[in-house]
C-alpha cells in the first residue's frame, strides 16, 4: 500500500513540472509577441513639416501647428525660423480700458497693478508722451502685457485718425510716438424739401445732426427756424466727406448752401481769405454773420408773439407782451444772440430768473423765466455770439417751461422776429476777385443740385 502511494505521488509531481514548464513557455511567446508589436508601433515617426514650407506669418504658422501634431523639437525649430517682432505680438496680452471720469493716468496704473516707474519713463520720454497724462473720459487705452506681466505697450486713442503709442524697448525705456492716419477728403452733396421741420427733412437726405446743425447755423441771422418754414420749402448743400482707408470717419465742413424759402433763395459759400479768416459769404461778398441771431433757442417752438395787447395767462388781464415766446424742455440751453456784456443777472419779479445782455451802445436783450444760469457768469461777464447762458424753465409768472425773448434799440422795445439786424463785416475788397474765382465753381455745382436728388449723398 505504501509503494502504492509513492507511484502515485510520483507520478503526480510529473505532472505538475509539465505544466509548469508549458506556462512558463506561454509567457514567454506573449511577451516577445508584444515586445514585437511595440517595438514595431512606436519605431514609426510623424514626418518633419518641411522648412521649404514655412508660413510667412505666425498666424498661419499657429494653424499650421495646429493641423500637424509635430514633435516638440519640430515646434522648436519652427518658432526659431519665425521674426522677432511676430513673436512679440504673438505673445503680448491685450486689454482694452474704457477711461472713465475721475480717473488719471496713474489711477489706471494702480488698478491694473502696472509699474509707476513704467509711467515715469513713458510720461517723461518726450514732448508726446506727457500727452498720457492728459487724457479725458470717453477715450479708450489699450494695455499690452508680455507674458512676464511686464508692462510691452500702452496705447491712447486720441480719436479715429490718431493715437499716442509706447513700446518698451530691450534696455527697459520706452519709445513713444505720435501716429496719424492720413484722412482722405471727398466731396458729397445732398438736398432735400421741407414738410415738417429741418432735422427731418434732414434726415430724410442722409444728413447726420452735425450737418443739420450746421446747416441751421450757416442760415441763422436770415431764418428763424421755429417760426419762418414751411412745407415745400427747400435746401441743398454741398459738404466734405472724410475717410480712412476707404472707411467712412465723418463729414466735414459744408462748403456751400442754398435755401429757398417760400420762393426767395438764400446762398452762402465759405470762404478762407488769405489771411486765414473763415466764414460764410453771400455770392456777393456780403457775410451772412450779422450782429444778432434771429433766435436764441435751436429748433423751439414759438408759443407767444410779440403783442402789445395780450391777455396774460396767468394774471388773465391785458397786459403788452414785448418779446417772443419759445415753447422748450426744460433745460434746453440758452444762447447770447450777439457779443456783449450781461448787466444784469438773477430774479426780476414774474419774469423770474433773468439775464440782461447789453450790445454797444443801442441794443440790449433779454431772456426770463430760466430755470438756471450757466455756471462761471456774473455781471460783467463778456459774452460771445452763441455762448449758453442759461437753461429753459418756468420760474416767475409762468403756466409751462418756455423762454420769454426781448429785443430792445436805443430802450425801445422791438419785435425780435422782423427788426432789421445790422450786418457784420464783408469781405476786404483786396480779397473780392479770389472769393469770386473760388466761389463761382460752387455756386455752379450747387446749382446742379435738385430737391429731387434726395437720400444718401454721394461720396
Amino acid at each position: 500500500m505504501h509503494y502504492k502511494n509513492n507511484y502515485y505521488l510520483s507520478k503526480r509531481r510529473n505532472k505538475k513540472k509539465k505544466s509548469t514548464h508549458f506556462k512558463l513557455i506561454s509567457i514567454a511567446l506573449a511577451c516577445a509577441f508584444v515586445a514585437i508589436s511595440s517595438y514595431a508601433f512606436f519605431s514609426t515617426t510623424t514626418p518633419l513639416i518641411d522648412s521649404t514650407e514655412l508660413p510667412p506669418s505666425i498666424a498661419v504658422l499657429s494653424n499650421e501647428l495646429k493641423v500637424v501634431k509635430a514633435p516638440v523639437a519640430t515646434q522648436t525649430t519652427l518658432i526659431k525660423k519665425a521674426n522677432t517682432h511676430s513673436l512679440q505680438s504673438l505673445s503680448t496680452i491685450w486689454q482694452k480700458h474704457e477711461i472713465k471720469s475721475g480717473e488719471s493716468i496713474s489711477l489706471i496704473f494702480s488698478k491694473n497693478d502696472l509699474s509707476r516707474s513704467d509711467l515715469h519713463k513713458i510720461i517723461h520720454a518726450n514732448e508726446i508722451g506727457r500727452q498720457f497724462a492728459e487724457i479725458t473720459p470717453g477715450k479708450t487705452l489699450l494695455i499690452g502685457q508680455n507674458i512676464s506681466g511686464k508692462l510691452s505697450h500702452l496705447v491712447y486713442q486720441v480719436n479715429l485718425s490718431k493715437e499716442i503709442k509706447a513700446t518698451r524697448l530691450e534696455d527697459g525705456s520706452f519709445k513713444v510716438e505720435l501716429i496719424t492716419k492720413e484722412i482722405e477728403t471727398r466731396i458729397a452733396h445732398a438736398s432735400g424739401t421741407i414738410e415738417s421741420s429741418l432735422f427731418w427733412a434732414g434726415k430724410e437726405a442722409g444728413l447726420s445732426d452735425r450737418l443739420v446743425m450746421q446747416l441751421a447755423n450757416i442760415f441763422a441771422w436770415d431764418i428763424d427756424f421755429a417760426l419762418s418754414l414751411r412745407a415745400g420749402d427747400q435746401f441743398s448743400l454741398i459738404y466734405e466727406k472724410q475717410f480712412i482707408n476707404d472707411k467712412f470717419l465723418n463729414t466735414g465742413e459744408i462748403l456751400a448752401a442754398e435755401f429757398i424759402k417760400q420762393g426767395h433763395s438764400i446762398k452762402a459759400v465759405r470762404y478762407q481769405d488769405p489771411a486765414g479768416k473763415i466764414s460764410y459769404y453771400t455770392p456777393s461778398g456780403e457775410s451772412m454773420r450779422k450782429a444778432f441771431l434771429r433766435t436764441p433757442i435751436d429748433f423751439s417752438r414759438i408759443s407767444s408773439r410779440f403783442n402789445l395787447r395780450r391777455k396774460h395767462p396767468v394774471l388773465n388781464k391785458i397786459r403788452a407782451h414785448k418779446g417772443v415766446d419759445y415753447a422748450a424742455r426744460t433745460g434746453t440751453p440758452i444762447k447770447s444772440t450777439g457779443d456783449g456784456k450781461i448787466i444784469f443777472r438773477g430774479t426780476k419779479g414774474g419774469y423770474g430768473n433773468v439775464v440782461i445782455i447789453k450790445h454797444g451802445q443801442r441794443y440790449s436783450t433779454l431772456y426770463a423765466h430760466l430755470s438756471k444760469f450757466k455756471r462761471g457768469q456774473r455781471t460783467g461777464t463778456r459774452l460771445s455770439q452763441g455762448d449758453i447762458i442759461g437753461y429753459v424753465g418756468k420760474s416767475g409768472l409762468a403756466t409751462g417751461p418756455h423762454l420769454h425773448y426781448e429785443f430792445r434799440v436805443n430802450g425801445v422795445h422791438r419785435n425780435p422776429l422782423t427788426v432789421k439786424l445790422p450786418n457784420a463785416t464783408p469781405i476786404k475788397k483786396i480779397y473780392i476777385a479770389d472769393f469770386i474765382e473760388k466761389a463761382s465753381l460752387l455756386f455752379a455745382q450747387l446749382a446742379e443740385i435738385t430737391p429731387s436728388q434726395l437720400a444718401v449723398a454721394q461720396p
